[in-house]
């Protein structure tokens, strides 16, 4: 009789993972099946913008999965027309298409971005993206991504994407040409390792769009809804883009995602865009619940105040162990190690219940909840400091 497989082997092996089994979250807190308590400063990449089981998206929920759950994207639905009135009421953009996640909303962004070119700049195609940046695992996204990893995978890629160097302005320009449609970026690359664009890169990158007719396309996946201080990254620069992507955090936890347009920009044809669960109503009354949470003036003010908070500890934390730079904004933050030991530092962190990411060897990222508190930074930066101080003393030795 064959033995019954381990019901880890039923999920395809696409990524390590440790044996931890989670099973229960509140806040910043996640449990296993052991009952053991970890203190989560990863929230899903950025997803659980008000941490785990926030009651105000269970709620939304519950009470839309006793109304309707999805009546098919070919009709109208209360809570979708809500949700896109909301972020259009609450941003610089006119129209919105809702997705299930990041990837699909930046194919989006990118297939809107040729249909432009199609219709108004004779049959332009060509995207400028960025060395180092992150737009997902679909096949187009992965050809516009600038990650080192990505570039033997999957061949042949999608054609049509040249990539200029995050805050060298010149490199952009020496990439334009008739064939250029758009330029676009993530205002902070958190893949490859939290490196943000200035403010005046993203000032003088608008001016030489407008300059050249080009279509700017933000990715704020990541950035967005309130995880830098502001609810979009954009207006810390005080610029507006034609396109932007939000994802991660706008469901707060549930798979949703956006591609926002300005009218200008907006040129599908019927027929061009679609999915079968595209702005259903659950997910969308889920998004609706974190946008008015987080579009309140206290909630972003606090989450500014704790992500300055947390970059002082984390600055704290590194002049004591000889460290490098805190790179980031708001409570999107990276801690340079100087050495690869980013992987050894978060399986040791796991081992003691603190969830940290190492998005490159030698860095780690902090994407706590937007509500986390002073006393669960604090807890991580004790916690964090035990793992140095033992991995200093093991440097010496060796």
């Amino acid at each position: 009789m064959l033995k019954a497989p381990h019901p880890f082997d039923a999920l395809m092996d696409i990524t390590a993972r440790p044996q931890s089994v989670f099973v229960r979250g509140e806040g910043s807190w996640l449990w296993d099946d052991t009952g053991k308590r970890y203190l989560d400063f990863i929230q899903g990449w950025a997803v659980n913008c008000l941490g785990h089981a926030p009651s105000c998206v269970a709620q939304a929920i519950s009470e839309q999965a006793k109304l309707l759950i999805t009546p098919s994207p070919a009709y109208y639905n209360a809570a979708s027309l809500n949700l896109a009135k909301a972020l259009v009421d609450s941003s610089c953009f006119d129209q919105v298409f809702f997705a299930n996640s990041g990837a699909e909303a930046n194919e989006g962004a990118i297939k809107l971005a040729r249909r432009y070119g199609a219709r108004h700049k004779g049959g332009a195609f060509e995207i400028i993206t960025f060395e180092g940046g992150f737009h997902g695992r679909t096949l187009a996204t992965m050809s516009a991504s600038g990650k080192k990893a990505f570039e033997p995978l999957f061949e042949p890629k999608v054609s049509g994407f040249k990539k200029a160097r995050l805050n060298d302005l010149a490199s952009v320009e020496a990439l334009i040409s008739d064939n250029t449609v758009a330029v676009m970026l993530e205002p902070i690359q958190g893949e490859s390792g939290v490196w943000p664009a200035t403010d005046q890169f993203l000032q003088e990158l608008r001016a030489l769009t407008h300059e050249h007719g080009l279509l700017l396309i933000f990715d704020e996946i990541q950035t967005g809804m309130g995880r830098t201080g502001k609810l979009f990254h954009y207006e810390h620069a005080g610029i507006a883009p034609d396109i932007m992507t939000l994802g991660k955090g706008i469901g707060g936890g549930v798979p949703l995602a956006a591609l926002l347009a300005t009218e200008h920009a907006s040129c599908f044809e019927h027929g061009d865009q679609g999915g079968t669960f595209n702005g259903n109503p659950l997910m969308c009354a889920a998004g609706l619940a974190v946008l008015e949470e987080i579009g309140k003036p206290a909630f972003l003010k606090s989450a500014t105040e704790t992500g300055l908070y947390l970059e002082s500890q984390l600055q704290k934390l590194s002049a004591r162990h000889g460290l490098g730079e805190v790179r980031g904004r708001g409570l999107l933050l990276a801690l340079d190690l100087k050495l690869p030991m980013g992987a050894a530092i978060v399986a040791q962190a796991l081992e003691s219940g603190l969830l940290l990411n190492s998005p490159q060897p030698d860095a780690l990222r902090f994407m706590p909840a937007l509500n986390v508190t002073r006393e669960e930074i604090a807890e991580m930066i004790e916690g964090l400091d035990v793992i140095l101080t033992k991995a200093g003393a093991a440097r010496r030795v060796a």
